[in-house]
């Protein structure tokens, strides 16, 4: 489920749809959160579906470490990429703010967290090729920016909290506070290669 503080608004007809923040959500706040709503597809039971359905799976889905499509029901799947995104998922099945989202800013997040499956070209200005290892290659920078943010964790408002179960937000807990490490950002890395389209 995403942040309640949010809307999708047009941007521009190259663009299409983004997700923007429609209050101030502060560094350290949990941005996503998955839910019993989100699905989650094996590779088997994708490839029953037919081709205009798969199509759909394929595009607003991301793929955990274990290579199942995990297909979001709600507006996170209007959450455009960035370079250098506001919110990264971590190894806990939810995404955090990596600093201040102001209100009308634009939610974004990195697809090279989102094991996709070929490398892809994002055109513009700023022309950026995505790759499916972008977890490793980039791992410890995303880590670094994830550590920043977590000793905020327990300081700011956390409307998905309810969403977590209690042992999982006690550990979030205990890493905000230092007092143990964070699972790096490239567990969430699926290594099994690639799966038909």
């Amino acid at each position: 489920m995403i942040h309640p503080k949010t809307e999708v608004r047009f941007i521009s007809d190259d663009i299409g749809y983004g997700l923007f923040a429609t209050d101030y959500i502060p560094r350290g706040t949990i941005t996503w959160a998955r839910d019993q709503l989100d699905r989650e597809i094996s590779p088997q039971e994708f490839e029953k579906y037919d081709p205009p359905i798969r199509e759909v799976i394929f595009h607003y889905s991301y793929r955990n470490n274990t290579g199942n499509y995990i297909f979001c029901w709600d507006n996170t799947r209007f959450i455009n990429h960035a370079c250098s995104p506001n919110c990264f998922p971590t190894a806990y099945n939810l995404e955090l703010a990596v600093r201040d989202i102001h209100p009308d800013e634009e939610i974004t997040n990195h697809y090279g967290t989102l094991n996709i499956v070929e490398p892809f070209t994002i055109s513009g200005p700023n022309e950026v090729t995505i790759h499916p290892d972008d977890l490793l290659r980039h791992g410890e920078e995303w880590d670094a920016l994830l550590s920043q943010a977590f000793p905020f964790f327990k300081e700011v408002s956390q409307p998905l909290r309810s969403l977590i179960p209690e042992d999982r937000w006690r550990q979030l807990e205990d890493i905000s506070a230092g007092n143990q490490p964070m699972a790096s950002i490239t567990n969430c890395y699926f290594s099994g290669g690639r799966y038909a389209k």
